[in-house]
């Protein structure tokens, strides 16, 4: 078998039968498979898919493990020789597929791929990063990259038909080669959600391992479907995750340095919070939300 396709789903029925529609309207070339890997969803996840989709593998939890727990639960059940972790709020356009098996297959020295990620409404999706440091945290929390960018990159001015080596991919969509997987294990499971991909990039590259951009595949990706139902406890993970990842891989110290660029960048975003009163309609009301997650925020991090 050539493909393992892994989707990590919670209360996401609609969009995910839209995107096992699109992944079977533009299926790989040879033999495939689906596994579909339920954390415990509340909605009509589970009967749709058994209903309608009786060729998708299944796995049925009955409690949330994560994103990175669940994908490692399809993951070692898994036959094939490329494995893609593809997130449900996605559509497969045209032939992505094939172009990212080929991509890979010629290029025996590359271990992860990820396509171009467009928008709904077809514009660029950032979906590429360089790796994170103290530096590049400090830039982006403080919405520097708006000026220069560089805890970002600029993808804008890149080339669409050139496959770009990368340090770390977004993980609604990246193909992994199954020797990678052998040589280097399975995802970190003490990520619950966020990070996990672009810690799994990292151990991808020190292992000698390429990780790319590849242009010329395309799918488009929604986001946020299933994160958005619980956003402020999504908006505080990301930031225990990332506190995790800068202990695990430069140790404590870094850990408390970041633990001080978060607070530094807390208070300068409740500082300005005010501002919001002066604002009208969804522009107001968005910042209003985000000064309640910073205020979380500032009580959660002496914990952290």
């Amino acid at each position: 078998m050539k493909l393992s396709i892994v989707i990590v789903s919670w209360n996401t029925a609609v969009i995910l039968a839209q995107c096992l529609d699109s992944i079977y309207a533009n299926a790989p070339d040879g033999d495939f498979e689906v596994w579909v890997v339920d954390n415990a969803s509340t909605d009509d996840s589970v009967s749709m898919l058994k209903e309608k989709y009786g060729q998708v593998k299944l796995i049925e939890n009955e409690d949330n493990p994560g994103f990175a727990g669940a994908n490692n639960q399809a993951i070692e059940r898994c036959a094939a020789a490329y494995v893609l972790l593809l997130n449900p709020d996605t559509l497969i356009l045209d032939d992505a597929l094939n172009i990212m098996l080929g991509w890979m297959k010629s290029h025996p020295e590359v271990g992860a791929v990820g396509p171009h990620i467009l928008n709904p409404d077809l514009t660029l999706q950032t979906s590429t990063y360089p790796r994170p440091t103290l530096g590049r945290e400090f830039w982006r929390l403080l919405k520097l990259d708006k000026l220069r960018p560089y805890g970002v990159y600029h993808m804008e001015e890149w080339s669409e038909t050139e496959p770009r080596p990368v340090e770390a991919l977004l993980g609604a969509c990246i193909l992994l080669r199954r020797d990678l997987i052998e040589t280097i294990g399975l995802m970190d499971e003490d990520y619950f959600m966020y990070t996990e991909e672009i810690d799994y990039c990292f151990r991808i590259s020190k292992a000698g391992w390429g990780v790319y951009w590849l242009p010329a595949a395309k799918i488009i990706h929604y986001g946020g479907q299933s994160t958005q139902q619980v956003a402020t406890d999504m908006f505080l993970q990301l930031y225990k995750s990332k506190l995790r990842y800068f202990r695990k891989h430069y140790g404590r110290v870094s850990g408390l340095l970041y633990k001080i660029i978060l607070l530094v960048a807390t208070l300068f975003r409740l500082l300005l919070a005010p501002l919001a009163l002066f604002q009208s309609g969804e522009k107001r009301e968005k910042n209003m939300t985000l000064t309640h997650n910073y205020y979380r925020m500032l009580k959660l991090i002496p914990s952290m």
